[in-house]
């Protein structure tokens, strides 16, 4: 599999060489992320790249928000980082079935918490982080097995816009958290 790094500029990047314009050929590439990934450093790669708004209805809307935070400084004080993580869960009852999907939440001493009531200018500048994939068996939350895992660029395309969609809190009722 192929590999590009994503790096902080937003620049995607394959063995020190900058990705051209066109990087749809690179969604199924592997993602490494530079030291000191942010949320922030994803939204500077899709102005860089602006093919990539295409593939969700939602990133219009999310780069008006982008756009309208402070330039640093944009970050939430109960949250450590923001993790992305794949997780695959075994379904018995009422059917059996696999449902494998990823997701993005915040991590606080290493405990995950729900990001859709928090502001996207509260986690712009918190450090980014590919996690795991967990496999949770018939819904134990007790036994979650962890393995190591990779993410492609569409996957985490696609699961950044799919989690940030469950945004629509207004301002006030991020007050007090």
């Amino acid at each position: 599999m192929y590999r590009i790094t994503l790096n902080n500029n937003g620049r995607i990047s394959h063995q020190r060489e900058v990705a051209p314009a066109e990087v749809l050929s690179m969604l199924c590439w592997q993602v490494t992320l530079q030291a000191g990934y942010t949320l922030r450093s994803f939204f500077k790669m899709l102005d860089k790249y602006p093919i990539l708004v295409k593939l969700s209805d939602f990133f219009p809307q999310f780069q008006e928000q982008y756009r309208a935070c402070d330039e640093s400084n944009c970050i939430c004080d109960s949250l450590d980082a923001l993790e992305f993580f794949k997780t695959v869960e075994m379904i018995g009852v009422p059917e059996k079935r696999m449902e494998i999907y990823n997701s993005l939440s915040g991590i606080s001493r290493e405990h995950r918490a729900e990001i859709k009531f928090m502001q996207l200018a509260s986690l712009l500048d918190l450090p980014f982080r590919l996690g795991c994939l967990r496999h949770v068996v018939f819904g134990d939350q007790v036994d979650i097995f962890e393995f190591s895992t990779v993410f492609t660029l569409f996957e985490l395309i696609d699961g950044i816009a799919w989690q940030l969609s469950f945004h629509g809190a207004p301002e006030q009722c991020g007050l007090g958290r």
